[in-house]
């Protein structure tokens, strides 16, 4: 249960109570263990805000962990802390430079309402993903990032009338998925997005062997799919989110104006609760141990 980050990186404290050991480059590299190099393409508003939640699930494992944190050059990250992304943050040719990357997360991004040719950084973003179905043994896309990896796919989003937004019951499809197979016949997940796949989009693409269907929710749809060579997952919703983040959004949306979001389903606004820790846990273990089995050490 190791991740690899500078000693003074500002969510330490937090990170160890969460009984995460945390533990310096340079005593990490006396040991005699090659850690497991993920990339994370962080495009989240206030991206340092929300490092912790990947550090905390990734953290859990066995293994460690050297998280890579990668920027865009063509995103102004206006919302971030420009002092921490300058110290922490690499591009991503600099990231795959000299070392292999084991695995690759793309987040989510506020962009789910623009077409994707819209997006400023989305040629950029192309060339990334085609360089990881290509050398990375799995790229993980959340939210947004799901939807940009089905896009690459050939796969097209459709835009809500009304943002999906809540915690929902969540089936699991497959129980002999390495990753996902494990996890409860059926959870909780929080979903929060303007953004969707149709069900018929992503079953006719199973059906021509483009992906693999893993869970569905009646109300979310589709959630969790990857790509037919398994070397993209995508998750529409967010394991990785804390009790109170749908309340803050809420919160926010609220505050900034934006009448067309209604309050997330199934949140008790003041006093939330998670459902869906262990989930969480469970899934991002499996993720890192299937990168495990498919890296050459």
């Amino acid at each position: 249960m190791t991740i690899i980050i500078p000693d003074d990186y500002h969510a330490k404290e937090a990170l160890q109570q969460r009984r995460i050991i945390c533990m310096p480059e340079a005593i990490a590299h006396k040991q005699d263990i090659r850690p497991l190099r993920v990339g994370i393409l962080n495009i989240m508003p206030e991206a340092e805000n929300y490092e912790f939640n990947l550090l905390f699930p990734l953290g859990r494992s066995i293994l460690q962990i050297e998280p890579i944190w990668i920027k865009l050059h063509s995103h102004e990250y206006l919302s971030s802390d420009t002092d921490h992304l300058a110290r922490n943050y690499v591009l991503f040719e600099n990231a795959v430079k000299n070392k292999h990357l084991d695995g690759l997360i793309i987040s989510g991004a506020p962009v789910e309402h623009l077409p994707f040719e819209q997006v400023k950084y989305w040629e950029e973003l192309l060339k990334i993903m085609d360089f990881a179905r290509k050398n990375i043994a799995s790229t993980l896309g959340i939210c947004w990032g799901g939807l940009a990896l089905a896009k690459y796919l050939g796969i097209p989003k459709f835009d809500y009338e009304e943002k999906l937004f809540g915690i929902f019951e969540t089936t699991n499809i497959c129980k002999s998925h390495k990753i996902t197979g494990e996890m409860d016949d059926i959870y909780w997940c929080p979903n929060s997005r303007h953004a969707g796949i149709l069900d018929e989009e992503l079953e006719n693409a199973q059906k021509s062997g483009i992906i693999n269907l893993l869970a569905h929710s009646k109300e979310a749809g589709y959630v969790i799919f990857e790509s037919s060579d398994e070397r993209f997952l995508m998750h529409l919703g967010h394991f990785e989110y804390d009790a109170d983040r749908l309340a803050m959004e809420y919160k926010r949306d609220i505050e900034k104006g934006r009448g067309n979001v209604k309050m997330p389903k199934n949140v008790d606004l003041d006093a939330p609760v998670n459902r869906w820790r262990a989930q969480n846990l469970e899934f991002f273990t499996q993720w890192i141990r299937y990168i495990y089995e498919k890296t050459p050490f």
